[in-house]
């Protein structure tokens, strides 16, 4: 049960691996092949993206 107060607390790295993990339900269930390559997945994840901003 909820505090009556309704101080919910919210844990910002959760949300966002919830997130993560819908973007690739969606791109999978999206896809024509049985799986999604390793190069879909990181396109979804926005992996690239990450490693070219740290200069990897």
């Amino acid at each position: 049960m909820a505090p009556v107060g309704g101080t919910a607390v919210q844990d910002h790295v959760a949300l966002a691996e919830i997130e993560l993990c819908g973007d690739l339900m969606i791109a999978a269930s999206a896809a024509h092949e049985d799986r999604l390559s390793l190069e879909s997945i990181d396109e979804v994840l926005k992996v690239a993206e990450e490693r070219d901003a740290s200069g990897d």
